[in-house]
């Protein structure tokens, strides 16, 4: 469970922030909130005097005509004020809505902005899932807030006017319904207080729960649940994560009864002696029945009003305490400078030199560093491989290259430039690549390519595709380049196969053409056939770049001009191909493993 601690912003500044941004997007807002409050308390009141009124003059013996006209009045200003509030509402909609949508873009801009090293931050993470949920629709905190508003500040003008109604009144009457209608509050409140400190164990259960259902239903388990017969097993898990849940549930209901039976209580003790007062009031100085019924009434709304303040208050503190979840997230510190720094202009032919300074890099709670001192001068035009064993350091090394990492020790340097104070989007525009965790966009085949919609430069796509080998793949598909790939989005859709979108994926980078080629596991999903294939085109690919390769299969990396073997975070050695295979160390007794494994059918995973 997480440790409760003070809000970085409070309820107020939430509050600025909030009408800041709607005045920039919507400046009728804060009118609507206010028009619509003082519609629902003149209503409400409306409604108390009508009945009293016509008692009275029904009292008073006056004639029908009068009777009929204070109906019809009053009936008039409820259907005005009434009107008034709907119109005032569906109105508000458009602009509440579009205040939402901004603050979602600004969530959604963060997520694809941040630096990369927050992306492995937990908290960052936890947090920022919170925000984008506080922003999904209608009934959350983004949008609920100006209800709650609106709803507060109606409360506010409702109570002052039943309370100016109620002033003939004993006071210690109103302090009895005051006083109750609080311990209602504080009750309910000590309820509500439980769910909130147990709201993670509900999220846990909720998300078990989610993952069991979404993963038995869903496709790419269905071969495993059938071939491995897991549906007793999966009947296991299910009816244990069940009872947990409900006995997180029973607890629920417990604190729910007793806030009941509580709340029943006091509105009984409140209201029995409210109507004790009215009735002795009534029987003891002859109180008018339109006035009697003007009390009754009153006090009931009044204690309608102040568990409104009351309620309300509580929900606009919640929303602020989510409200500054998501402030936190849109202004958690980037470590890189994404913005400023220093300019990198990008010329054609440009040469491209990396430099590694005594790099070291430890992942955050680690106990200990995945790359170790690393000296290393990546030249420009170079083809550079990046081979070892599982966790030697070899996608980290490569992080840290592109600038996805700063190093923990030492210095990455760019042209003789600390990549520090490099503008980092500058530097991001140098590399094309492929990594191990590709991203598909359920889009066409040429928006997959180009990423992006407009300007596409069709003949350059095929130009790609011809490279990566998937021209005859993309031919063959009903709308070529037009195809749309995946189903989530679009029902006709197509989906590649592993090997396909792999090449779908070089064929992107090929397309950015950057000066800097990193392909980390291009081929891991290709049969060795077409594995060969990109092999011998990798020499046309890299033409005129710096380029890095990582691969587990050693065989791979002779066309390469250097290979890097490491070991434990270490280069542990490097050279050509050749000259490791002659050292006869690391490099090449895993080659001969490989080898061996190949030779006899089989596959030495190195990676």
């Amino acid at each position: 469970m997480e440790q409760t601690k003070k809000p970085r912003y409070s309820t107020r500044q939430n509050l600025g922030f909030m009408l800041g941004l709607a005045w920039q997007e919507a400046k009728s807002i804060p009118f609507y909130c206010i028009g619509i409050a003082a519609a629902t308390a003149g209503g409400t009141t409306a409604q108390l005097l009508l009945a009293p009124l016509v008692l009275q003059k029904v009292e008073n013996r006056a004639p029908l005509t009068a009777l009929a006209g204070t109906i019809l009045l009053f009936s008039a200003v409820l259907f005005v004020l009434y009107g008034l509030r709907s119109y005032l509402f569906f109105n508000a909609m458009y602009g509440r809505i579009t205040v939402r949508m901004q603050l979602l873009r600004m969530t959604m801009d963060k997520i694809a902005g941040t630096s990369f090293v927050n992306t492995l931050d937990s908290t960052f993470l936890k947090r920022l899932e919170r925000a984008a949920n506080s922003c999904t629709d209608n009934s959350e905190t983004a949008e609920a807030i100006w209800t709650t508003l609106t709803d507060l500040l109606a409360s506010l003008l409702g109570f002052a006017v039943y309370l100016a109604l109620l002033s003939g009144l004993h006071p210690a009457l109103l302090a009895v319904v005051i006083a109750t209608t609080t311990a209602g509050w504080l009750v309910r409140r000590r309820t509500a207080r439980w769910v909130y400190d147990h709201r993670d164990e509900q999220e846990r259960y909720m998300g078990q729960i989610h993952y069991l259902r979404t993963t038995v239903t869903g496709r790419p388990f269905a071969k495993d649940l059938r071939i491995f017969g897991l549906r007793s097993w999966m009947d296991e898990v299910w009816e244990r994560l069940m009872r947990l849940y409900r006995d997180y549930l029973n607890r629920l209901e417990r604190h729910l009864l007793w806030n009941d039976v509580a709340d029943l209580a006091l509105t009984f003790a409140r209201d029995g002696i409210a109507y004790a007062y009215l009735i002795a009031l009534a029987l003891r100085q002859g109180m008018p029945a339109s006035q009697f019924l003007l009390y009754f009434t009153a006090v009931s709304g009044f204690t309608q009003w102040v568990g409104g303040i009351l309620e309300k208050s509580a929900e606009l503190h919640r929303q602020s305490l989510e409200l500054s979840q998501l402030r936190e997230v849109l202004d958690w510190p980037e470590p890189f400078r994404l913005t400023g720094g220093t300019p990198v202009p990008r010329t054609p032919g440009m040469d491209c030199e990396i430099k590694l300074e005594q790099v070291s890099y430890r992942y955050p709670g680690a106990e200990k560093d995945t790359l170790h001192r690393i000296d290393l001068t990546i030249h420009a035009g170079e083809k550079l491989a990046i081979v070892g064993l599982n966790g030697a350091g070899k996608t980290t090394l490569v992080r840290l290259v592109c600038g996805f990492l700063d190093p923990t020790e030492g210095r990455v340097l760019f042209n003789g430039q600390d990549v520090r104070q490099l503008n980092r989007q500058d530097y991001y525009a140098l590399f094309s690549a492929v990594f191990q965790d590709f991203s598909l966009l359920e889009a066409s085949v040429a928006e997959n390519v180009a990423q992006c919609t407009e300007g596409i430069d069709t003949d350059r796509v095929w130009q790609c595709l011809a490279q990566a080998g998937l021209t005859e793949a993309v031919r063959a598909l009903p709308g070529e380049l037009d195809t749309k790939l995946g189903r989530k989005v679009y029902e006709d859709g197509v989906e590649l196969s592993g090997g396909q979108t792999q090449r779908l994926m070089l064929a992107r980078a090929l397309y950015k053409d950057g000066p800097i080629l990193a392909l980390d596991e291009p081929t891991a999903a290709l049969d060795p056939l077409a594995e060969d294939d990109i092999y011998r085109k990798y020499n046309e690919m890299t033409a005129g770049r710096t380029s890095l390769f990582i691969s587990h299969r050693l065989a791979s990396t002779r066309f390469c001009d250097r290979i890097l073997f490491l070991e434990d975070g270490r280069i542990a050695e490097q050279g050509t191909h050749e000259e490791l295979l002659a050292r006869g160390g690391g490099y090449a007794k895993l080659f001969q493993v490989q080898s061996r494994y190949y030779q006899e059918g089989g596959e030495a995973d190195g990676e």
